[in-house]
C-alpha cells in the first residue's frame, strides 16, 4: 500500500510538472517551430526534472518525518513522473494530431534538416547521411503511436534519474 503522503506529493508535483511542460511546448509552439529541435530545450527539460524531482522529495521526506526508504522515495519520483509525461504528451498528440497537422510535417522537415546538417560536421559519408535522412522521411514521430512510444522511453530514461534520486534521499540506516 503507497503512504498517502507519497501519492498526494507524487500527484500534486506530477501534475505541477505537467503542466511546467505543457506550457514549455505551447509556448515553442506559439514562439518558433524551430525550437523543437533546440538542443538547449532538451537539457531545459532535463534541468526541471531535476529541480522538481529533488524539491519532491525533499518535501516529502520532510513530510513523512520518519523513515524514508528507497522504494518510497522512488514511488514518490515515479507518480510524479508518470502524470507529468502523460499530460505532456497528451498535449503534443492533441497539438500535432488535432489542432495543428501541419506543424508537426514542419518540425519533422526541421529534425531532417538538423540531422542532416549534424551528421556532415561528423563527417559521415553522403550515402549514410541519405539512408538516415530517407528512413527519418518514412517516420512520423509525432504520430500518436510514436508520441506514446517516446512516453515509455522517457518514463525509463527519467525511472533512472528517479533510482539515483531515490539513492541520494532515503533515509540512512543505523548499520551505515
Amino acid at each position: 500500500m503507497i503512504n498517502e503522503i507519497i501519492k498526494k506529493n507524487g500527484v500534486t508535483y506530477g501534475i505541477t510538472l505537467g503542466v511546467i511542460l505543457a506550457l514549455i511546448t505551447a509556448t515553442m509552439y506559439a514562439i518558433d517551430l524551430k525550437l523543437f529541435v533546440s538542443g538547449w530545450i532538451g537539457g531545459l527539460t532535463f534541468v526541471i526534472y531535476l529541480v522538481i524531482g529533488i524539491l519532491l522529495l525533499t518535501k516529502t521526506k520532510k513530510d513523512i518525518n520518519g523513515f524514508f526508504s528507497f522504494k518510497d522515495a522512488f514511488t514518490a519520483f515515479f507518480i510524479t513522473v508518470v502524470i507529468a509525461l502523460l499530460i505532456s504528451t497528451l498535449l503534443s498528440v492533441l497539438l500535432f494530431n488535432v489542432i495543428d497537422p501541419s506543424a508537426k510535417d514542419t518540425v519533422n522537415d526541421l529534425l531532417v534538416k538538423y540531422m542532416a546538417e549534424t551528421l556532415q560536421k561528423f563527417g559521415t559519408p553522403a550515402s549514410a547521411i541519405n539512408e538516415a535522412l530517407a528512413k527519418m522521411k518514412e517516420n512520423n514521430p509525432f504520430s500518436t503511436l510514436e508520441q506514446l512510444k517516446a512516453l515509455v522511453f522517457s518514463l525509463v530514461g527519467y525511472s533512472i534519474l528517479g533510482l539515483i534520486l531515490a539513492a541520494f534521499f532515503k533515509s540512512k540506516t543505523t548499520q551505515e
